[in-house]
């Protein structure tokens, strides 16, 4: 069997997390949506995927294709080859529905009129370019059986720590746990609930003191993982592989990816991998990509006051959630000063640096700028910017590649406008403000959010 994962035209409406990787290398529950239908389909038979590829933004192949050497990266030639099955990044499927696949070859799997699932022959294939890649398999998926699929298409990056809790709960049943139970770990740990909705892989490190509640859902820790003393794990969450907890209390709906360090509270939030929040403070409703640092008492609000719906600046449009609680999204390689205070839905671009200046952050921080004691400007430079990602990287003995620095080299230049529009969103904003102790009245689309810390 052939599969191919696919980024239609909205994958970068899920930036600013989406900015250095395939959406379908997104984090939603324990997997990505690509390991999550490995898995599934390895479940059915141990070859069932023989090959399998990606057709991705062409300014991720070179990085995708490096760290993927079994995959078939933007080739059209192996793509006309034989029958390949068609996966939508942005779709979230039923375990269910991923096993069935393989077998409807007439149909065309549909969410909200976009195709999520379909197979092509060779000669469909050779119509697919990067040009007209939407385009053509819509049209293509006109000649099946159109069928309603189940699960859900990500839309915006709030979306996936929405749909977190849920995910980890469906995962929990897929996985292949090694049950602990209470009597394999020291007396001293204590487990709330039912001791087979717990997973602990034999080889992570659980010390005395340590609180799992499954009450609400199961709890699973990866192999080399190492948890600290007087953390608290409320289920449904996952602790990825490698990952270090120092006295955080993690509550349900959180996915603590590989080789993380955490502490303070965090919920409902997804920290991507190799990402750092050693230090107390609040992460709600948000989601980390690699290589961030947060600051000693970084904090996010992820409620307003007033309980209203919640709008996130998205490459400096403001976009409407429709949800109450909306914390941070922050991208590669940003770097947050110790108490780091981020509004209510806000969006932390790429390769950021943040160093606050006493008061909330601007809910926009694009990528490559920095705040410098409030001030939104552009980012430092750039050769300086590559040369700490590549300190940080090899800290965790990850090596950054010549094709990790072209990326972010292009992506410097890809979010020019977006940065330079914000830099004068900001100061023009700051040239109004009233001299203290007067009122200015802002206009709606300006107002200002005051935050909560959390429900």
């Amino acid at each position: 069997m052939r599969i191919a994962f696919f980024e239609d035209g909205c994958a970068e409406n899920l930036a600013p997390i989406a900015w250095t990787r395939p959406v379908f290398e997104l984090i939603c529950g324990r997997w990505s949506l690509r390991e999550r239908c490995v898995h599934v389909m390895r479940r059915i038979g141990d070859d069932i995927i023989r090959e399998w590829g990606a057709l991705v933004r062409p300014y991720l192949a070179d990085v995708y294709r490096e760290a993927h050497l079994d995959a078939r990266v933007n080739d059209a030639v192996w793509l006309q080859q034989h029958d390949t099955l068609l996966i939508n990044g942005r779709w979230l499927p039923s375990a269910r529905t991923i096993e069935t696949l393989q077998l409807q070859h007439e149909v065309a799997y549909m969410i909200d009129n976009t195709v999520v699932a379909m197979w092509i022959d060779s000669t469909e294939a050779a119509l697919i370019s990067g040009q007209n890649a939407d385009q053509t398999i819509s049209q293509i998926a006109a000649t099946r059986t159109l069928e309603s699929a189940d699960g859900v298409l990500i839309q915006r990056p709030w979306d996936l720590v929405n749909h977190n809790g849920e995910q980890l709960m469906d995962d929990a049943i897929l996985a292949p746990a090694t049950r602990t139970l209470q009597t394999n770990l020291d007396q001293r740990v204590a487990i709330l609930g039912t001791a087979s909705d717990v997973s602990i892989d034999p080889r992570a490190e659980i010390d005395p003191f340590v609180v799992i509640d499954a009450r609400h859902g199961p709890v699973s820790v990866d192999a080399g993982a190492a948890i600290q003393a007087f953390t608290r794990l409320e289920g449904p969450c996952h602790v990825g592989r490698g990952s270090q907890l120092f006295r955080a209390n993690v509550r349900g709906g959180t996915t603590i990816g590989n080789v993380c360090r955490v502490g303070g509270e965090i919920e409902c939030s997804i920290l991507h991998s190799h990402a750092n929040k050693y230090h107390d403070g609040f992460l709600g409703h948000s989601y980390v990509c690699p290589w961030v640092n947060l600051g000693a008492m970084t904090t996010n609000s992820d409620l307003k006051n007033d309980y209203s719906a919640v709008r996130v600046p998205l490459s400096g449009e403001a976009i409407e959630t429709g949800q109450t609680k909306v914390g941070c999204f922050i991208g590669d390689h940003t770097k947050t000063a110790l108490s780091s205070l981020f509004n209510t839905g806000s969006s932390i671009g790429v390769m950021s640096i943040v160093l606050p200046g006493g008061e909330l952050l601007p809910k926009h921080v694009p990528s490559f700028s920095r705040i410098w004691h409030g001030e939104l400007i552009d980012g430092w430079d750039l050769d300086r910017s590559l040369e700490l990602a590549r300190v940080a990287q090899g800290r965790r003995d990850q090596e950054f590649t010549v094709a990790q620095e072209t990326l972010l080299r292009f992506l410097h230049q890809h979010t020019r406008d977006e940065r330079m529009a914000a830099i004068e969103r900001f100061h023009g904003i700051r040239s109004v403000r009233p001299p203290k102790g007067q009122t200015l009245r802002v206009e709606p689309q300006l107002s200002a959010e005051v935050p909560l810390h959390s429900s």
